[in-house]
């Protein structure tokens, strides 16, 4: 039995080595988690113990297989109470991820294949991102950032690399989700910003951030 520390550590850890394919530094998950080194190093030596990473000093810190495991069990939870705050509860996709880390922590497996059959067993959260199934895996489909799509293209939402809440809530303002499909009409050379048509005919102009920050398939 994990604590919801070790928990959080591990999920953390996942996430960064998406980034980052080598060691982990102890710096870079005390500025996501925003803990002292210290602290971090504490934490480590514990779920070293328990067989979920490898720390090798200078070299950063890697997760086992049993680490993962557990990591993508939790980021498996956390994003299916997203999709049922969302879809069955109606609260807006900028409001769910606080609560949502609450939520990871309940150790019913039972009650999380339930949840997932409820929901019809969804492969996306709301903000696009892929869900693992029981088993652990996860499909990670191709994505490139919108501001790469070239002149005339036609392409559709798919993910998104920015999910702080007042981001979400511009997406919402400017009538852009996950599947809402964009077309290109023109790219300004000098600042990076872009000029699209949604598929509701809305004609608007976006940043060169904010087409960065917006993942689409063509």
């Amino acid at each position: 039995m994990l604590s919801f520390a070790e928990e959080n550590y591990l999920k953390t850890i996942y996430h960064i080595s998406l980034k980052d394919k080598k060691g982990i530094a102890t710096n870079a998950i005390s500025e996501v988690l925003k803990t002292k080194p210290s602290s971090v190093t504490d934490m480590l030596k514990k779920l070293s113990n328990k067989k979920m990473i490898q720390h090798v000093k200078y070299y950063g810190v890697n997760l086992t297989d049993k680490g993962k495991k557990e990591a993508l069990t939790i980021v498996r939870k956390h994003r299916l109470w997203e999709v049922f705050l969302v879809d069955k509860l109606k609260f807006n996709w900028d409001e769910v991820h606080e609560i949502a880390e609450q939520l990871e922590h309940i150790q019913s497996k039972l009650l999380i294949e339930k949840l997932d059959e409820f929901l019809g067993f969804p492969t996306v959260d709301p903000h696009g991102d892929p869900i693992p199934d029981a088993l652990g895996e996860i499909q990670v489909k191709a994505q490139i950032p919108l501001s790469e799509a070239g002149i005339k293209a036609h392409v559709v939402v798919v993910g998104l690399k920015e999910t702080s809440p007042a981001f979400l809530k511009y997406l919402d303002k400017s009538g852009i989700y996950i599947g809402c499909k964009i077309k290109i009409v023109d790219k300004v050379e000098f600042d990076g910003s872009m000029e699209i048509t949604l598929e509701n005919k809305k004609n608007m102009t976006i940043s060169e951030v904010v087409a960065t920050n917006i993942l689409i398939t063509e």
